[in-house]
């Protein structure tokens, strides 16, 4: 089986809040801004198995802080964990301000790669190069023991 690594499906996107993606208060509607990180998911997911993909679950999705009207939003993805046919997909959201990023979003998210009958398939094994991706890989890996464990 073929094995990539990592930066191989490194993704970054970036996007500017305008007006109709403001809630009621006036900041970055959370289901726009998880719209976005869904989009890079998937790109990284593609990227890696090269094949169709569907999301299958958002397993963490941390909100630490709002973004605001003309905010640059810088969105980056990053693959963490293969299964036979799925994929954990590490999504981080940034404001940059002035070259400098402040975190105001991340969240793993779960796609399956598709074949053309819409049935799951087996994704390139992951390669682990940096002591960063080995302990992603492994809090990735404890956190299923431990969903499957309850």
């Amino acid at each position: 089986m073929q094995t990539k690594k990592v930066m191989d499906s490194y993704t970054e996107q970036c996007q500017i809040v305008f007006s109709q993606h403001k809630n009621g208060s006036g900041r970055l509607f959370g289901g726009q801004l998880i719209a976005w990180m869904d989009v890079v998911g998937a790109v990284v997911a593609r990227r890696h198995s090269g094949y169709e993909v569907t999301t299958v679950s958002i397993e963490k999705v941390d909100f630490a802080l709002p973004a605001f009207i003309n905010d640059l939003i810088v969105i980056t993805g990053k693959i963490i964990y293969v299964g036979n046919t799925s994929m954990h997909i590490k999504v981080s959201a940034y404001v940059e301000k002035e070259c400098v990023r402040q975190l105001i979003n991340s969240a793993v998210f779960v796609l399956v790669a598709l074949d053309k009958s819409d049935k799951p398939i087996r994704v390139p094994r992951l390669e682990l190069v940096t002591e960063e991706e080995k302990k992603d890989y492994q809090d990735c890996q404890e956190m299923k023991t431990c969903k499957l464990s309850k």
